[in-house]
Formats: C-alpha cells, structure tokens, sequence
C-alpha cells in the first residue's frame, strides 16, 4: 500500500509517498519540499499572505515531483494524509484544498493529522524500534513547546507547554534584536558556537531561566526575550558581543528545556525520551539534554529525528497517516468531511 502525505502548515509546500503493509513496516519512496524560507528572510519572519500566495504556485508542482520520483501512480495510493492543523489558516488552506480536489479525482479517502502529532512521528521514521512506551515527548518549534507523554501509537497525554513565546519563536525574536536575520535559531547556534571555539572559559551574561521554581511542567520565553532586551539597551557596547549575547541566550534556553524534561522524567516513568520539532535540529541541545539524561538515569534513550526531518515535513505526516489508516480507521474520512483548524489542539 501507499500512502501520499502532504503539509503546508506555514512556509513549506511539501510532499511525501511512503510504501507500507499492515504489519507497520515501511518504506519512504520520495519526500519533496518546496521551501520559502529565502522569500520570507528579508521581512525577518514569515508574511502569513506571502507564503499562502506561493502555496497556491508550489503545491502542485511539488505533488508531480514526488510521484515522479516514487515511481508510482496517483491511483495506486491508499488515502491521502494532510496536515489540518495547526498553523497559518491561509497556508492549511492550500494543501487541504489541493487534497479535496485531488480524492474527489482519485476517489481516494483524506487522513487529517495533527501537525504536532506529524512532528512526533517524525522521529520515527529512522527510528521506529528504538523507541519503547510510554515515551516523553518534548516539542520545540518556532510556534509549540509541548511535554507530552505518549502512552502508545496515536495516544498522548500534555503535561506541560509554553504560556506565551515558544523557544523557536524567542530565537528568532532574540535574533531580530541582534540584527542577525531570520530564521534566528540556527544563526545564534553557529554565534554561539563561535564564541565557544574562541573562549577556552566562557562567560556567561546573566539572563533569567523562566519558571524553573514553578511547580508545574509548563514554559514561558517572553521574559527571557525580554532580559535580553534590557541587557542590550543597557550596553553601549553589544553589537562587540554578539557571539556571547548569543551563547548566554541559548544556554538560557536550553537550560529551561532541560529542567523541565528531567522534572517530567523523575515524575512519570517513561522508557525513552524523543525530542522533536525544528529546534530539535539544535547540536547543543541534544548533546546536553543526551549528557543529561545519562548522568541520572539508566536504560533510558533519547530519540530524535535526523536533520532533514527536523523541520516542517510531509514525510512525518504520511507516517503518522499510515498509523491512522492501521489503528485509527475512524479517522479515514471523505473530502467532504475535511476541516482545517489553525489552533488545533494535541489530543
């Protein structure tokens, strides 16, 4: 069987094929992304119109590709899976428009898919046997911080997530600040690993970890963006210290996101812990949060997505559709019965 995934949450047109059976194995057959991110970089951030109008040029165009390098025919495909949200509404629109057409043509049926949840299945596409339940799930993205624990395949229960600025989202905002560009996250990464190479000590500006004292599993970035504000008004001489700017607010971050999933470790009894999401791409985190993890607790792995799956992509909403199509037939819906929802929740 075969399965045609496609998302267009934000500013990525993509799709994917992945070749299935009913015993859950697979195998991906084309993953195909249409990228906007040189498009939306001279605003320092995505323009919600800009990115549905080139959705609305892109979408088809990267459907052809991947079939072409599937080597498969539209007909043979068993459902399409979508991403409904969340998102940008005018860029859901895009894909599930397209997807409605294309199942009406094809008569095939639509899997709707949760953006987090593709997320989520994104560090299963390399990495399916390693990962053992129950799972601690943590999210890090431009828009979603989310602890989750995931009790079995397509279940989840939130334990934590962000009030208000996601740590992507602070990234960029902290990046915007420094005049570096967009998208921030992978620019204070390499600054922040400069100022490392040429500090054999690093010091570190003072920048606050967010409720680090509450007694809940949840996170907030806006007060950490807001320091630093402060801290760069106050010192005439900054623009000097970028690299070390940048160092000290991604250790801020990570250090928050650390906190929090060793606290949710120690409260739930999880067998793997699988970071996901485009922040999940960041070098440091991983190699601190793994160090972590192997300081104070056995037999317990951390999992994550390779670099190219990382980010928004169609290949993690076909997997978690063939999930839906195996376990969760409910879910296989026809075109007519399709809803996008910019604000849709985990459940």
């Amino acid at each position: 069987m075969y399965i045609l995934g496609l998302e267009s949450s934000c500013d990525e047109s993509a799709a994917s094929i992945i070749k299935f059976n009913n015993a859950g194995n697979f195998k991906v057959l084309s993953d195909v992304i249409s990228s906007q991110i040189t498009i939306h970089q001279k605003y320092g951030g995505v323009v919600p119109e800009i990115a549905a109008r080139e959705h609305v040029l892109t979408i088809l165009p990267t459907i052809d590709e991947c079939f072409k390098k599937s080597k498969i025919k539209p007909l043979d495909i068993s459902a399409i899976a979508l991403t409904s949200g969340p998102g940008l509404i005018t860029s859901l629109i895009s894909a599930s428009e397209t997807a409605k057409a294309l199942a009406l043509v094809w008569q095939k049926p639509i899997i709707p898919i949760n953006h987090i949840e593709g997320h989520i299945y994104s560090a299963f596409i390399e990495n399916q046997k390693k990962i053992k339940f129950p799972a601690l799930i943590l999210t890090v993205s431009g828009g979603h911080n989310i602890l989750a624990v995931m009790e079995k395949n397509l279940k989840y229960k939130i334990i934590g997530q962000t009030l208000d600025d996601a740590a992507g989202e602070a990234f960029d905002k902290a990046a915007k600040m420094m005049g570096l560009g967009y998208p921030g996250g992978p620019i204070i990464s390499q600054m922040a690993k400069k100022y490392l190479k040429e500090n054999k000590n690093p010091v570190e500006i003072e920048l606050p970890r967010p409720m680090l004292g509450s007694p809940n599993l949840n996170f907030s970035f806006s007060g950490l963006k807001t320091a630093l504000l402060y801290k760069l008004k106050k010192d005439k001489n900054w623009k000097k210290k970028i690299p070390q700017y940048c160092y000290s607010f991604q250790k801020a971050v990570i250090d928050t996101l650390i906190f929090k999933t060793i606290k949710a470790i120690k409260k739930y009894q999880v067998k793997t812990i699988v970071l996901v999401g485009g922040v999940s791409a960041n070098m440091k985190l991983k190699e601190e949060l793994e160090k972590k993890i192997k300081q104070e607790f056995k037999n317990i792995n951390l999992v994550y997505p390779s670099l190219k799956y990382t980010g928004d992509n169609a290949t993690m909403i076909a997997l978690a559709g063939i999930y839906h199509f195996l376990y969760n037939k409910k879910n296989i819906k026809n075109y007519k019965k399709i809803k996008i929802n910019s604000n849709l929740n985990l459940s």
